[in-house]
Order: C-alpha cells, then sequence, then structure tokens
C-alpha cells in the first residue's frame, strides 16, 4: 500500500528528533488508549498486521498530524466499528462527555485473564513464526532483488527498498505473511530473510553517506533472484 505512513527514504520531512529521555506515556488517555489494545486482540478483531492496516485507513493528513496513540485508537474503533461491536454514534456521544467533563471517571472493569493475557504478551511479545513445509527458495550470501510492483492493500515492502538489490544475510525459517494476514487472509507463512543493502544501492552515490549499510527483512514473496 503506497501512503504516508511509508515513510521510509521521503525527503522533506526534517531530521527525526530523538530526546535523550522522555516519558513512557504523555498524556494520561495514551494509557487506556494502549490498554485498548488488548481486548481485541485477544477477541480475535485483528492481529498485528491487520492492526497495521487499520491504522494505514486514517486520513493522510490526520495520520500525519496526530500523536502516536491516537493511530491506535483509530484502529481499535476502525474493527469494532467493523465487527458490529461499536457503534459510530456512540463513540462520537462518549467523545463529546469526556470532552465536557474531563475528570470524569473511565469506566471500570475487573477481568483477570485478561490481565494475565496482557502480563504475559508486554513481557514475552507475540512470536509470528509458523510451521511451514515450504522450503526456501534463498540461502544466506544469495544475490536478490526486490520485486518492484505497488502492492495493494497492507504490505510491509517498504517503497524504498522496491527494485533495489541486496545480499542474504541470514535466514528465520517462515512467519506469518502481512501482505495476507493483513488483508484479512490466512497466516500463510512464507520464509523470511534479512538482506543488506549498501546506501549506495538505495540512495545513490551522490546521496548515500559512504560505506553505509541497511538490513531490511522481506518475505520471500518479495524477492527474486538478482540477474
Amino acid at each position: 500500500m503506497n501512503g504516508v505512513h511509508d515513510l521510509g527514504g521521503t525527503d522533506g520531512l526534517g531530521p527525526v528528533p530523538v530526546p535523550a529521555s522522555e516519558p513512557l506515556f504523555r498524556a494520561e488517555w495514551e494509557k487506556a488508549a494502549f490498554a485498548m489494545f488488548s481486548m481485541p486482540f485477544r477477541a480475535g478483531f485483528f492481529g498485528v498486521d491487520a492492526f497495521r492496516y487499520g491504522i494505514e485507513q486514517m486520513h493522510p493528513a490526520v495520520y500525519l498530524l496526530s500523536p502516536y496513540y491516537e493511530h491506535w485508537m483509530h484502529a481499535t474503533e476502525h474493527y469494532g466499528v467493523a465487527k458490529g461491536v461499536l457503534d459510530e454514534a456512540e463513540i462520537e456521544k462518549r467523545t463529546q462527555y469526556y470532552l465536557e467533563n474531563p475528570d470524569a471517571p473511565l469506566p471500570q472493569r475487573d477481568d483477570p485473564y485478561l490481565m494475565a493475557f496482557v502480563d504475559g504478551v508486554v513481557k514475552a511479545g507475540a512470536p509470528a513464526g509458523r510451521p511451514s513445509d515450504k522450503v526456501a527458495r534463498f540461502a544466506v550470501g544469495d544475490r536478490v532483488t526486490v520485486i518492484a510492483d505497488a502492492p495493494h492493500g497492507h504490505t510491509r515492502k517498504a517503497r524504498y527498498v522496491r527494485g533495489k538489490t541486496g545480499v542474504v544475510e541470514m535466514a528465520h525459517g517462515t512467519m506469518i505473511y502481512p501482505d495476507s494476514a493483513g488483508n484479512g487472509g490466512p497466516e500463510a507463512p512464507e520464509h523470511v530473510y534479512t538482506v543488506k543493502f549498501t546506501n549506495e544501492e538505495l540512495w545513490g552515490a551522490e546521496a548515500a553517506e559512504p560505506n553505509g549499510v541497511v538490513y531490511f527483512d522481506v518475505w520471500e514473496p518479495y524477492i527474486e533472484a538478482a540477474s
């Protein structure tokens, strides 16, 4: 999907400021937005890839001008409405209520099983590895080129690596394929490789920092043997 969320290599946005230290949350509402993710995730409304695709449905201007956890809230609302669990009019009503009553307490609900789930996922993550009998087409040391197309829907094939050639540095086995799972399809595991690209290959000799490289993880359908 060629949207504004795919910012890698985009000119004109200026440097990325990296503060020496920053709080985990910049506002109280961000804590609630973070917590919202766990409930629909556990309920099967979305996996990580579909969650990302939900964020990609945001209006481009809103996406660029909104804070990080507002993106999370949008994805949760998007799938909640799509599944018929949330009502857009009720969301607007609740939003207006809290705008008018900013000190009103949030609804509380005890769910020890959900808390145990969140505790486990936050500490251990949600592994994407899946078994498959597919035989790997590539091996460490192979030169490969990222296929230069424009996939419809969700993809992890960033624009700045499309059409570029690099060398396979690592093979990770089979993992959930985001171009399927993120678009409402099955997990469809595919082999994943870490490919090393030179800066010159990605940005051109004049713009590239000398002797630099970029490592990028690709799923097997993204690549072909370099000619």
